[in-house]
This record gives C-alpha cells, structure tokens and sequence, in this order.
C-alpha cells in the first residue's frame, strides 16, 4: 500500500519553485523559521537551482556545468526538500498537492505560509517541426546537450563528403534576439571557430550561423545604439542577422523564413541545430491555484510581494519572480511590471523573506522597489556590450563587466570561487572543447560489451570432388 513520504509536522514555509527565489528565500528563512519552531519546505524537480545567465558560457565550454548549479541539500541544510513539483494549491485550505519526481502517487502537504516561486518556462509557438527539431536552453542539461551537438557536428561534418549533408550539419540557426539569443550565438560561433581552428579538414568560412529575430532591432535592454553596434559586430564575424524575420517552419529540420509583417517567404535552408529562446512565459502552475492571475497567466502581486486579489492581500499568500506580476514602483517596467529577468528575481526574493518574517511579527512591510543597474552581455571570449545607468560600454571592458557582476551574482561563496577559478584555467589553458558522447545513452558500452554480437557462422566444409571411375 502507497504511503506518503514521512513530512515533519512543524509550521511549515512552503515553497514552490526552486530557481533565484526559491533558493533565495529558503536561505534567508530556514534557519530563522527553524529557530521558531517551523520548517521550510521546498519542492523542486531538480535538487538544484540554475544560474542561467551562465548558460551561454555552459554551452561553449567557459563554464564547468555543475559549477552553474547550486546544490539544494548542500547550501540549504535546515530546509525540507522534495523533488517533485507542485501541481495544484488550494489557499483556502492551506494544502497543496506534490506529484513526486519518481512518478509516485502525488500526495498533499499542509503549509501555514505559501511562497509561489515556480519561475517561468519557454514560450514556444504551433510551428510545424520547431518540436521535434529545437531545443531551448533554460536549462544546465539544454545547454550541456547543445555543447557536445555543436561539437559533434563540426567533427563529423569534417569527414562528410556529401556536400548537401556536410552545409546542413555546419548550419546553427538560432531564433530569438534578446540576451539569451545574441550571448548563445556570439559564444557558440567563438567556440565553433576555435574548434574549426583545429580541424585542417574544416574551412572556417564553411560555419554559418544565422540569428533570427521577429522584431526591427535586438537586445532591447540595450539602448538603440548599443543594439546596432551589437547587430554589426556579429555581422563583422559572418553571423547573419536577420531583423523583421520570423521561423515559419521546422520540418525535418527544413528552416522556412518569413518576413515580417507581409508574411512573404525570405528564406530556406537546412540545419541539424535550431536554438530558440524567442521568450519566456509565467509557469503553468499558476493556473492550478485559488490564487488571481492576470492576462499573461502572471499571478497578482503587491508592491509589498504578498499575493494580491480583488479585495485585497491574501493571508500568508506570497510570490516573485518571472510567474508574478509585481509592480514596478520605478515606472520602468512594462506594462508597469518588472521585467522578468535575474536582478529583479534575486532582489524580490531578499525583499520577500524579509516581509514575510516581518509578517510574523506584525512588523510594518516594505514595499519592492528597485532601479534597474544595467545590462551586461558576452559575445564570446573578450566580447561584450554593457549599459550602466546612460553610459554604454563595448568590446573587451564589457565583457570583463560581465563577468564581474555575474560572478558576484552567482549565489553562494562556494559556487562564486568555482566559477571564478573557471574563468582562470580558462585564461591560462584555453577552452576545454572535450565533447561528452552519449550521454542519453550512458549504457550504450556495456551493453555491447555484455552481450557481444554472435559469432558468424562457419562457411560448410565443400565436399570432395567424386572421381569417376574409369571405364570399363
């Protein structure tokens, strides 16, 4: 008989959602909460959260995987763990249902406060193909997957003698231009370029990279100016980049381009790599609660971070980050909401511990208020472009300007001296271009091994030719 797993029966912080606030706001919480007799629990798929900043870096080689992930039992040793996902919350009765990573019986747990934190997915659209072809890259396993595809196919592609197949695997398209689409082009053409550098059976000149973007400009962090710069740069090193352009189709990996807004036909061309990261949309779970969620399936904040309904802040209800809608007291944001991106997840997540522990106490809450810094880029080894404040930055102080702040961003000391000491051995070694194979296949070895094909059969003996006897 399913039971279900054995929970403590403390006061408990539930949080849903492992990424900037969930960590976050365990950290800054599980020791006070444990302290006044409580618990906080949090519930994740993955036992860890992911620096996805770094994933363009992930993805050509600058950063060690595991060095971009932060280990929940690790850095978080007084909080409750599950691996699992939250599904469905029912505020009205203080439970939420977990449907257990292993695939398990999905079970309830009661909470006294709710932290919703589910973060945001990819937003993808009905395109035929685009399924079966892309891949994004919000994840570490995305971005470790499209690292070792890059490679392979340059590899493989030296030994081609079809010249149709051989442009397809040399063809890397990505679809999407904000920062998460121009840092992995950049990054990826500098790691293709340096591996095309060591292959004498590969033509640099024979890699295209294409960058297709819907709208009339990229990076619209960026100011106008900035953006355009960005635009020529990569141009500059063969990267074409396609503005007012949008993917029609994906079949079998057939990329059908249009023009935007006419919808007429601007391209075609075959590809075994298609990246998109052409946005983000608010995680689904929020349509599985009591809780309100505007338009954009965002649940409803209040400036103070406490969720909000028609008639007012909910009790013990609280969310940040890319699945909530939280004003931008600043009037920058859009639509007059922050932006979903890492420095408000970070920021909201101390802002939100602090409340919530104030709540407790019926200490007065502090409204989320904060100035956007900037924006900072890589375009690859000693490429960058950077805003702080009006002044713009570019080339190699841009990127060291990169670095820096996300270096100190990267949660936890531990993880900021792992990166940091990457980025050392990388200066003085070089980037590490060592391809994983089979990953998806770790058994492949073994089982060929264990069970060795049979042997052939050996060819009949021929029978000795009959010599006629002689006449008589």
């Amino acid at each position: 008989m399913a039971t279900k797993p054995q929970l403590q029966d403390r006061p408990r912080v539930l949080i849903a959602g492992g990424g900037y606030v969930g960590l976050y706001v365990a950290f800054k919480l599980q020791k006070k909460i444990a302290n006044s007799g409580g618990i906080v629990t949090l519930v994740d798929p993955l036992p860890y959260m992911t620096y996805q900043p770094f994933l363009p870096e992930v993805a050509a080689g600058s950063i060690e995987p595991r060095h971009a992930v932060v280990s929940f039992r690790k850095h978080l040793p007084e909080t409750e763990f599950i691996q699992g996902k939250v599904t469905q919350v029912d505020h009205a009765n203080r439970k939420a249902t977990v449907q257990p990573a292993d695939g398990g019986p999905a079970f309830e747990i009661p909470y006294f406060d709710i932290v919703m934190a589910a973060g945001a997915i990819t937003r993808t659209f009905p395109i035929n193909g685009l399924a079966e072809e892309g891949i994004g890259l919000k994840t570490i396993e995305e971005a470790v997957a499209l690292r070792n595809q890059v490679i392979e196919r340059i590899e493989l592609a030296s030994t081609m003698t079809d010249p149709a197949k051989r442009k397809r695997a040399l063809t890397f398209v990505v679809v999407g231009g904000g920062f998460a689409g121009v840092e992995t082009i950049g990054e990826l053409e500098d790691l293709a370029r340096n591996l095309a550098g060591k292959n004498s059976r590969i033509d640099v000149k024979e890699l295209r990279f294409v960058l297709v973007e819907a709208m009339g400009r990229i990076m619209p962090e960026v100011t106008e100016k900035q953006a355009e710069w960005v635009v020529e740069h990569l141009r500059s090193r063969n990267i074409e980049v396609l503005l007012n352009t949008s993917l029609a189709d994906a079949s079998d990996g057939r990329l059908k381009l249009i023009n935007m807004p006419d919808k007429s036909a601007a391209d075609e061309f075959e590809t075994d790599t298609l990246i998109w990261t052409a946005g983000v949309q608010a995680n689904p779970v929020a349509k599985s609660t009591d809780f309100p969620i505007d338009e954009r399936g965002r649940i409803k904040a209040g400036a103070d971070l406490r969720i909000t309904g028609e008639f007012g802040p909910l009790e013990n209800a609280w969310t940040a980050g890319d699945v909530a809608a939280v004003p931008d007291l600043t009037g920058g944001g859009v639509g007059g909401f922050c932006v979903p991106n890492a420095q408000h997840a970070l920021r909201q997540a101390k802002r939100l511990a602090k409340n919530l522990w104030a709540s407790r106490w019926d200490k007065p809450l502090v409204d989320y208020k904060h100035t956007t810094l900037g924006a900072v880029a890589g375009l690859g080894l000693w490429k960058g472009v950077a805003k702080v404040g009006k002044v713009g930055f570019r080339g190699p102080i841009a990127w060291l300007m990169h670095r820096g702040y996300h270096g100190l961003a990267m949660p936890t000391f531990e993880r900021k001296v792992r990166v940091i000491w990457n980025w050392i051995l990388s200066v003085l070694m070089g980037r590490d271009i060592a391809e994983l194979m089979d990953l998806d296949q770790p058994r492949a070895a073994f089982r060929a091994a264990a069970a060795p094909a049979p042997k052939a059969a050996a060819a009949p003996v021929p029978e000795p030719a009959k010599v006629p006897e002689p006449a008589k």
